[in-house]
């Protein structure tokens, strides 16, 4: 959430220093006090302008679980280097865990995150499964 100072208020307002702080004293403009300083929501200085408040951004999230049949350990360690390595150095907010059951040789990859992080990371698991 974004804040801004009274004397940034003011100057988008294009009222005095003292105004705004009087506005705030007075429960007229919300704010929070920090210190000895007063700090205004970006939202709470939109709705006391009058002006429309943008509506919180939709972000949809998929859970997947991808489980791959008669893998190997070895297999499995290729797999799940080239998976992380592909994401590596990317900030994506992606968790993708590996879990290898080498009694019945199978591997579940566990993913959470963005459609389009998830979905990249399930097209290069297949690109390695069909290799």
């Amino acid at each position: 959430m974004e804040h801004y100072t009274v004397e940034q208020v003011a100057a988008q307002l294009g009222l005095h220093v003292k105004t705004v702080r009087n506005y705030v004293r007075d429960g007229r403009l919300p704010a929070v006090r920090i210190g000895k300083r007063y700090r205004v929501a970006k939202e709470d200085l939109a709705a006391f302008a009058g002006l429309p408040v943008a509506a919180p951004a939709r972000r949809a999230e998929v859970s997947s679980i991808v489980q791959i049949d008669g893998i190997a350990r070895a297999d499995m360690d290729r797999v799940s280097t080239m998976v992380l390595g592909a994401l590596a150095g990317q900030p994506s907010g992606l968790r993708v865990e590996f879990v290898h059951d080498e009694e019945r040789s199978h591997l579940k990859i566990i993913v959470l995150g963005g459609l389009e992080e998830t979905a990249r990371v399930l097209r290069i698991v297949d690109a390695l499964v069909r290799e």
